[in-house]
């Protein structure tokens, strides 16, 4: 019984850390007959676990998503890592306070003990730098216009402006909704404004989403080369630094964004990465303060930015030897 329970949690991890499973590759992986990853796949299904067979001419196996969301798996860095994150998870949306507080204890209280010291170890207190702008929105807010940005259909919303009056009625803006980022500690919405017939940016605590949303759109380009050379533009017109250049790191934006600094452009790629675009006035500095941030990255470029890395990874090496 121990075997069988052991072999279906190797089974559910590498049914989670990869989309689709061909039936012979997790059977050569579990050292077990194709037959046997067929009875396992029907125990987790019976435990709740949406897995379903895909077709091919191997066929295979992929974990989807449920109605309900069962156990999951961590192995120990992920376990950390989520404890960390629901420490800090805070700092910009609020609404999750009670939900952050809750998933931490239930994720302590089914960690091994080692762990679990290596977490109670960890109490982050996090010290906000830009905590006389900052301005935190709520996870509903946050999520509907996510929603609006990835189905691509219009957005409708009040939209509170510095310079309007309380009792000067407004109507809703309708914009396409094109990128949900952060700049200097706020949420920004870049998006076409359909009644201005332009490109504009609107502060998300300001804005208050309606529902339904619109009809679909076909996504615009955008004025510039990508969002973060739009949104550095936007703010600081022709940035002085001459240097920019920007990395994928392995760390979630919203964590990456607290001290990337004010004039840094932070965009998520998936839950656990993130790409930061960075300017300084020398190539060395810019990879030094890429080099700053205490996860694993790849620079995407430019090629001057490879270099100085490669340069200043030498010099290191030659110090610490």
């Amino acid at each position: 019984m121990s075997e069988t329970s052991a072999r279906l949690l190797a089974l559910l991890s590498l049914l989670q850390a990869r989309r689709d499973w061909p039936g012979i590759l997790l059977a050569e992986r579990l050292e077990v007959s194709p037959r046997t990853v067929r009875r396992d796949v029907d125990r987790l299904r019976d435990l709740g676990y949406p897995v379903r067979a895909t077709k091919g001419p191997d066929g295979g196996y992929r974990l989807d998503a449920g109605a309900d969301l069962p156990p999951l798996l961590f192995d120990d860095d992920q376990a950390i890592a989520v404890a960390v994150a629901l420490q800090t998870a805070t700092t910009t949306v609020t609404g999750i306070e009670e939900g952050a507080l809750r998933a931490l204890a239930t994720v302590r209280q089914v960690m091994p003990a080692r762990l679990r010291q290596r977490v109670d170890a960890l109490q982050v207190t996090t010290v906000d730098r830009y905590a006389n702008r900052r301005t935190t929105v709520d996870s509903e807010k946050l999520i509907a216009i996510g929603m609006a940005v990835r189905a691509q259909e219009v957005l409708r919303f009040d939209y509170a402006s510095p310079g309007a009056s309380e009792d000067e009625w407004v109507p809703p803006r309708k914009v396409e909704p094109h990128h949900l980022v952060t700049w200097g500690g706020r949420w920004y919405l870049v998006g076409w404004d359909l009644e201005r017939k332009d490109w504009r940016t609107f502060r998300v605590d300001r804005m208050t989403p309606k529902t339904p949303t619109g009809p679909r759109f076909n996504q615009r380009e955008l004025p510039a080369p990508d969002v973060a050379t739009y949104i550095s533009s936007r703010f600081h017109g022709q940035d002085q630094n001459p240097c920019r250049g920007e990395a994928i790191l392995q760390a979630k934006a919203s964590d990456i964004a607290q001290w990337a600094g004010r004039g840094a452009f932070v965009e998520e790629v998936t839950p656990t990465s993130c790409r930061l675009v960075l300017t300084a006035w020398s190539w060395t500095g810019l990879a030094a303060t890429f080099g700053m941030f205490e996860c694993d990255l790849e620079f995407v470029g430019p090629q001057e930015l490879k270099d100085a890395a490669a340069q200043l990874a030498a010099r290191y090496q030659e110090a610490a030897s």
